[in-house]
Parts: structure tokens; C-alpha cells; sequence
């Protein structure tokens, strides 16, 4: 039913591709617009206010939730064949209903919108490895591995993939998921483990006093990659004629999290202390989490491999933060 999208995405009239990114100016999706803003994209921002949009892209305010499928096609396609990245969606510090909303809802409205697209569109849409039952040491999680999430985070993020997966494989959509590692770079929100590090690293040095770092027990070991390196994946897959099926993207390591804690504090130079909250007995007893990525059928399957190390996010991290306003 559908063609295979080609590698430059080009037009029928051999113009700039029209890719529209739905939570554009987010974290995730600011680093997505970029990716396919340097290879000259036409870059379309979705946001509910399409404010702070990323340079070099256009702004589209859109409340996917509220607008009617048919308007709602119209607004994403524009006459045109087009790539849509689902970029949107709530994680840190959202509750559960916000992300049943955010995670479930929006998905479910965006594919009714596609389904009535007059032009072929190929969805890229962003879940997550928290869809996977929990990972211990020495069980990297594949494509196989099974879906049994214990967080209402992965839980409705699955729900969503499931949402894209069937209307896929019923011919409704172009589609594509991408089950997403931990990102990390520049632009980490406040309310992720990095993100909040470095906030209180800095509040801490315009203060001229040692940093109090209070965090749960770093006791685990997560898969962390570098946003710039899970952006080109979302590109790779884009132009990759693979479908109705998931692929995991990340580092293809896992990393101590307590390691990186301690790297982004040694690169910003502030001198901190790191204060672990004691969890619950139930919670201190069980194993702790050890998230390691198979990223083979990525590389296969798209042609795609992460070029940077976690290390290097969280320096580019603390040197975007740290940098003077432009």
C-alpha cells in the first residue's frame, strides 16, 4: 500500500522534504528539528504555543488533543507527502493522567488525523525501553523481550506504541517506533536525574557555595544516549522502508549512574556532595535496575549507530547550561 520513503525525502516536485515534528520544542524534539534542519529539511515545530521554537524551523501551534482528524490532517500534511515525528508526550514530573493524555490520547488522535491524510505520510513515533519488563544485569533488552512495564510511564507509552503498531499493520499508516534509551545532552529538562544535577550545579556556583545533590540511592546502571546520536536515528529511520515494527535505539551499554553523577559534577567544577535519600525497606531490597540495549536490529535494520559516547552528552550538558544567554 505504501512506498518506500526515499533517502533524501525528496517531493514529487524534488523540493525540501516537509517534516513535522509534534513536541518540536521539547527537549527530544528540539534535537530532532535539528537533525533534519542540517540536512535542509523544511522543519515544521508542533507545540500547543509553538513558543521557543528551535532555529532554523517554523512554528505550527496545534493542540492535537482538541483539533477535529480531518483539520487535523490537513494541518500535518499540507497537500503534500510529508515525515511526521511523534516526538510529543509526558514523562518527568507529569501525573498519571497527564500521561495517559500525553502518551496515550494525543497518539490515538494523531492517527486518526493520518489515516484521512490525502498524501502518503510516514510516522515516526518515539516510545520508550521503559515499555519492557524490568532489566536486571546480564539480560539486555531486545525487540523480544517482553512488554511488562511496572510504571504508569511505561504503560501508557506502551499503550501508545501498541495504538501506532496495529493501525500499521492494518495498512492505516507508515509507520515506524523507535523504543527510545535514556537521552542525554544539552537541554536535559529540570525534572530528569541529569537535568536536575546540573541545575543545582549551577544555582550552586552563582551562589559561591558547595552543591547539596540530593537523589535517591545511586545504585542503578541504565543505557544513556547522546541526543545528537538519537536524533540522527529518528532521520535514519524516516528514510529507512522498514514498518510496522520496533526498533531499540541506544548506547548499547549500560552505564552506572552513579559514574555519570559524578563526571557531570567533576566537569563543572563545582564543589558538591552528594546526599542519597534511603528508599523504602520493600524497595531496598529488590535488585538494582540494570538497562542494557540491544541495538543490533538498528544497525541491520537502518543502517544506524550511536558515533558518541554518554560522557560526551553529559559535558555538552554542563557546557550548554553553564554558556552565557544568546
Amino acid at each position: 500500500m505504501f512506498g518506500n520513503a526515499t533517502d533524501q525525502h525528496d517531493t514529487p516536485t524534488g523540493g525540501p522534504a516537509r517534516v513535522v515534528v509534534l513536541g518540536g520544542t521539547g527537549f527530544v524534539g528540539r534535537h530532532v528539528c535539528a537533525a533534519f534542519r542540517d540536512e535542509h529539511s523544511d522543519v515544521i515545530a508542533v507545540s500547543r504555543h509553538a513558543s521557543s521554537i528551535p532555529p532554523g524551523t517554523r512554528a505550527l501551534a496545534l493542540d492535537l488533543c482538541a483539533t477535529p482528524p480531518a483539520e487535523l490532517a490537513r494541518a500535518l500534511t499540507d497537500g503534500r507527502p510529508s515525515v511526521v515525528v511523534n516526538a510529543a508526550g509526558a514523562v518527568w514530573a507529569a501525573s498519571e493522567a497527564q500521561m495517559v493524555v500525553a502518551n496515550v490520547k494525543l497518539v490515538r488522535c494523531l492517527l486518526d488525523g493520518l489515516r484521512r491524510a490525502t498524501a502518503p505520510v510516514r510516522l515516526v513515533h518515539l516510545g520508550s525501553v521503559n515499555e519492557y519488563a524490568p532489566a536486571h544485569a546480564g539480560r539486555p533488552v531486545h525487540e523480544n523481550t517482553p512488554t511488562h512495564p511496572t510504571t504508569a510511564y511505561g504503560q501508557t507509552k506502551l499503550r501508545g506504541t501498541d495504538l501506532v503498531l496495529n493501525a500499521a499493520r492494518r495498512g492505516d499508516v507508515d509507520a515506524l517506533v523507535l523504543r527510545m534509551a535514556n537521552i542525554a545532552g544539552p537541554g536535559s529538562p529540570v525534572a530528569s536525574l541529569l537535568g536536575r544535577v546540573a541545575h543545582q550545579l549551577r544555582l550552586a556556583a552563582r551562589e559561591g557555595r558547595t552543591a547539596e545533590i540530593r537523589l535517591t540511592p545511586l545504585r542503578a546502571a541504565r543505557d544513556f544516549v547522546d541526543a545528537t546520536d538519537a536524533a540522527a536515528a529518528v532521520r535514519a529511520a524516516a528514510r529507512s522502508g522498514a514498518r510496522a515494527r520496533v526498533v531499540n535505539i541506544g548506547s548499547g551499554r549500560a552505564v552506572a549512574v552513579r559514574s555519570l553523577v559524578e563526571l557531570l559534577i567533576k566537569v563543572s567544577g563545582v564543589p558538591a556532595e552528594i546526599i542519597e535519600q534511603p528508599l523504602p525497606q520493600g524497595d531496598a531490597a529488590a535488585p538494582p535496575e540494570c538497562l542494557e540495549v540491544d541495538i543490533r536490529l538498528a544497525r541491520d535494520l537502518l543502517g544506524w549507530s550511536p558515533h558518541r559516547r554518554p560522557e560526551d552528552a553529559v559535558a555538552d550538558l554542563w557546557q550548554d547550561l553553564s554558556a552565557p544567554p544568546v
